[in-house]
């Protein structure tokens, strides 16, 4: 899976926890640090918990991907999920605001989240 999708599964399957403002940061001509940053809120340490346990269940039973690291879910503040190609951020509103990564990243390009083609479709046993 291209990266660009993968990023979008993982903003469909934060909405599923109700992940709020999602910004899909594309840093391919930016940055060799990764592809794209998504940064999300949540309204508490609870629903931060959710929305990352949600991403990491469903990429690893839909696609069988896994995070290269997971951190900060103990924090309620600000959990980050890496994939290499995408960078996943979590974060209480307040953090957001604090640290204000769509402004440190300002000239990256925004792509809204869409749900990707096919999702939710069974896959065809055919050949």
């Amino acid at each position: 899976m291209d990266s660009k999708r993968l990023a979008q599964y993982c903003c469909a399957y934060a909405d599923n926890r109700k992940a709020q403002q999602p910004v899909i940061l594309d840093l391919r001509n930016i940055s060799s640090l990764t592809d794209f940053f998504i940064i999300l809120s949540g309204s508490s340490a609870p629903h931060l918990k959710a929305i990352a346990e949600e991403i990491m269940q469903k990429l690893k039973e839909d696609h069988d991907i896994r995070p290269h690291l997971s951190d900060g879910k103990g924090s309620g503040q600000w959990v980050v999920l890496d994939y290499y190609d995408v960078i996943i951020h979590v974060m209480s509103e307040d953090t957001r605001a604090r640290y204000d990564l769509e402004g440190l990243w300002g000239d990256a390009p925004r792509i809204k989240p869409r749900k990707p083609r096919g999702m939710g479709k069974k896959a065809s046993t055919h050949p």
